[in-house]
């Protein structure tokens, strides 16, 4: 029997997380403990259902109830707040060990993506909005997020589950409008790589563009002209706020988020 409160405690977390594999505390009743866990195990699966619509509807009843079973089980949250439990679980998803289909942690990912921009905070880098694109080092918004998905992830649903990913992958900007809304829009790949880049790496615009150009093997003027014209469309947009002066020490940049596969 356990002869403290902490291992009372445990006893009981353990049954109430996974009562096939842990025994239930002595002296409860087990009608009682099946109240316990419907109650919390109810309230994990009703905040993940809403984080992840897409995902639960797609996955369907069952194969959702043991997804969100194992999660309870397994996973231990480094985080005591109910907003960030769903970024815990796409990180879950990275090696849950329930058999899910290929696209499903990375339909989780775009999913989180919407609620993370929509609780992130306001604060964006000081910038100057006028400054020159080319010298300057254009600002990224910190509500503004490239993204790139091996699957279709905008279209997959309960009446779409691919077999197999395309060819091409799936490029995106998803950002929190001045409507407080995450719009998302897709991404040709010079313009992904450019916003990539921008979140990235502390450049002067043409110093980004000269990158670009090494990259792509496109001529530099065809970069320069195309690239200096979405900058500026970009800035129009709110997605590049402007441009902060050019350091002589150039740094990277921690990207804020990144898809899971």
């Amino acid at each position: 029997m356990p002869d403290s409160l902490h291992d009372q405690l445990q006893t009981l977390a353990s049954h109430v997380r996974d009562p096939q594999r842990h025994a239930p505390p002595p002296g409860i009743e087990a009608r009682r403990l099946a109240v316990y866990r419907q109650l919390f195990l109810g309230n994990i699966a009703s905040l993940l259902e809403g984080a992840f619509p897409v995902l639960s509807a797609s996955l369907g009843a069952q194969r959702w109830q043991a997804l969100v079973e194992a999660f309870y089980a397994e996973h231990r949250c480094q985080t005591p707040l109910f907003t960030e439990v769903a970024g815990e679980f796409v990180g879950y998803l990275e090696q849950a060990s329930v058999e899910l289909p290929e696209w499903a942690a990375e339909l989780a990912h775009y999913e989180w993506v919407e609620t993370a921009l929509l609780l992130g905070e306001d604060r964006e880098a000081d910038h100057d909005p006028e400054g020159d694109l080319l010298d300057g080092v254009p600002v990224l918004s910190a509500q503004a997020w490239p993204l790139a998905y091996a699957w279709p992830v905008a279209d997959i649903g309960p009446d779409y589950l691919p077999d197999a990913a395309p060819t091409a992958p799936t490029l995106l900007l998803a950002r929190r409008g001045a409507d407080q809304q995450v719009h998302f829009s897709r991404l040709a790949p010079l313009a992904h790589a450019l916003l990539l880049s921008l979140q990235q790496w502390q450049l002067t615009g043409r110093e980004h563009l000269q990158a670009l150009t090494e990259i792509s093997g496109i001529e530099l003027e065809i970069v320069h002209r195309q690239g200096l014209a979405l900058l500026q469309a970009l800035r129009d947009q709110g997605v590049v706020l402007g441009t902060r002066p050019n350091c002589a020490n150039l740094r990277r940049l921690s990207p804020a988020i990144r898809p899971t596969h």
